[in-house]
């Protein structure tokens, strides 16, 4: 074997990353052999999350962190099983946006019911504000996605917004992550508004541009 053919070293981070997405596949294997309906999985994952969002509802935010995990869980197996087991439907990619939709509502509605239960006022319109951006961030990639052929710019989508919601809640620290779910999802939702406008602006042009006719 060449020098340049041998892997690298592998890091720690990396190696952690192998070992995860090995669990990953077991799991996915597993539940492929209980023939299990992959939509099943997507319905599972919001009940989860609407436990969670109970968690949020009465303050428990460490706990609700470890659920939302949970249900992340059932995220990232519903396609993976869908693959494996040979059912990717195109209803199946519809339920599963859906249902995305109404666990960030589930889980975001609980942060609002407990700070309206503490009279943190402020706080429920920084949560209603952060609600706003994260259904506005899919709204708009959908609706954009009518006029122009894609409209993936930004990077306050949902796994990041998962992500943040879980760090908040396992370190007690959800106002910081409100504030930069607030802020950083409507910025996304600007940026993919002018980018369609560019990107149908362009397709518009080329559509009344007379064709050149070969010589």
């Amino acid at each position: 074997m060449s020098e340049q053919s041998q892997p690298g070293p592998r890091t720690f981070t990396s190696a952690i990353g192998h070992a995860c997405n090995r669990v990953i596949l077991l799991i996915v294997h597993g539940l492929a052999l209980t023939k299990i309906n992959p939509n099943v999985l997507t319905f599972l994952g919001l009940l989860i999350n609407i436990g969670a969002s109970a968690l949020l509802w009465v303050g428990q935010f460490r706990w609700a962190g470890i659920v939302i995990i949970g249900a992340g869980l059932f995220d990232m197996v519903d396609g993976r099983v869908a693959r494996e087991t040979n059912r990717v439907t195109r209803f199946g990619g519809f339920f599963d946006s859906v249902l995305d939709r109404y666990s960030d509502l589930a889980l975001l509605t609980g942060l609002l019911v407990w700070y309206g239960s503490i009279n943190r006022h402020f706080y429920v319109l920084l949560t209603a504000i952060a609600m706003s951006g994260s259904v506005m961030v899919s709204y708009t990639r959908a609706r954009a996605e009518n006029s122009i052929p894609t409209c993936k710019v930004g990077f306050m989508e949902r796994p990041e917004r998962v992500v943040l919601v879980i760090i908040g809640a396992l370190f007690d620290r959800m106002a910081p992550v409100l504030w930069v779910i607030a802020v950083l999802s409507n910025i996304t939702v600007v940026h993919r508004m002018v980018f369609t406008w560019q990107e149908a602006k362009r397709l518009e042009e080329a559509q009344l541009r007379p064709a050149t006719t070969p010589k």
